[in-house]
């Protein structure tokens, strides 16, 4: 008697365990009825009740955001600009009744009915991407604004970190080469903001029979294929070339006009000296020559003394040999000395 109770206990439990299961915070459950949906959506979390398996079972569904994160495509603009596009996007299910049937294969588990979603998703989102990116221009993809960026005043260290700004308000891990190309390419119409908007709106209608809700969708990454990047980083590099010469070109006419005034200043500064020079040297000999003449007239004879010995000192070295006639005025104080 007591093994058929405790039989039937363990039956019970069994049963018990079967029919119960709880629902989590993050989860949303549908029942089953041999695989077909019965009753409404299951919610709230907790502790819930269903008949045994095999005639209910608890199929449990993410309720919280889910990640995508598609693979680079390549894509035309529609003005001709090849691109490597990387795009994501954030999901949730709304109405699990439809994506149970989107995912309703015999065997698969729960993570498995997610994976076979987010290749829907794929399919959906790769499509209405490049839909969008290939009706309209390059700039549309890259920009969102007409907001000028890079201004002539700018140092490097400023641009550099304007381009950083601009890249940070259109979500770009790397904008590149691409943006410093699309800053000639006209102005923005529509914006990236607004083309992502439309791919938005296009996938969530043709999402909206598997009950399923892309809340966003992003260009992670946009960039040129190799063969247009090397092409658009010649381009680059020869304008950045061609602005170096010209600022070259400009230092040196700064130069040679700095030059020019310099030597013009220094040619009048030299002018100047020897004006003052030949006016000071002017003055001392007009000076020299009054107190010569005022000394001549007061002793002329003392005067003719003293210029005759300077005479002799220039002209009468030690090995020196003069011949003069004994009348010479040049020896007239020889003469003189011998009376």
């Amino acid at each position: 008697m007591k093994q058929v109770i405790v039989v039937i206990l363990i039956i019970a439990a069994v049963v018990v365990y079967s029919c119960a299961y709880t629902v989590d915070e993050t989860e949303q459950v549908i029942i089953t009825w041999f695989g077909r949906p019965v009753g409404d959506t299951i919610t709230d979390p907790g502790i819930h009740f269903k008949l045994p398996w095999p005639l209910h079972q608890a199929v449990h569904f993410p309720k919280n955001l889910q990640e995508w994160d598609g693979d680079a495509d390549k894509i035309n603009t529609d003005d001709k600009k090849l691109l490597w596009v990387d795009t994501f996007a954030r999901w949730k299910i709304i109405d699990p009744l439809k994506f149970y049937k989107l995912t309703n294969v015999q065997g698969l588990s729960d993570k498995a009915r997610i994976d076979k979603a987010k290749i829907k998703i794929s399919e959906i989102i790769n499509a209405k991407v490049r839909d969008e990116i290939t009706n309209n221009s390059l700039i549309e993809t890259v920009r969102m604004t007409n907001r000028k960026i890079m201004v002539a005043s700018q140092t490097a260290a400023d641009q550099e970190k304007a381009a950083y700004k601009e890249s940070a308000e259109t979500g770009d891990d790397a904008i590149s080469v691409v943006f410093e190309d699309a800053r000639s390419l006209g102005e923005v119409k529509l914006g990236r903001s607004e083309v992502m908007r439309r791919v938005k709106d296009q996938v969530n209608v043709d999402l909206a029979d598997f009950g399923i809700e892309v809340l966003d969708v992003k260009i992670k990454r946009v960039n040129y294929t190799k063969d247009v990047r090397d092409e658009a980083y010649q381009r680059m590099i020869a304008e950045r070339k061609q602005k170096a010469e010209k600022i070259r070109s400009e230092g040196r006419g700064s130069a040679n006009r700095i030059k020019g005034d310099m030597e013009k200043e220094l040619q009048r500064i030299n002018s100047e000296a020897y004006k003052t020079a030949q006016e000071i040297k002017g003055r001392a000999d007009a000076k020299a020559t009054a107190i010569y003449a005022k000394a001549y007239g007061e002793d002329p004879e003392f005067y003719s003394f003293m210029k005759t010995l300077d005479t002799y000192k220039v002209t009468l070295k030690k090995d020196s040999s003069i011949v003069l006639s004994t009348d010479s005025e040049f020896l007239k104080y020889f003469k003189g000395s011998g009376e």
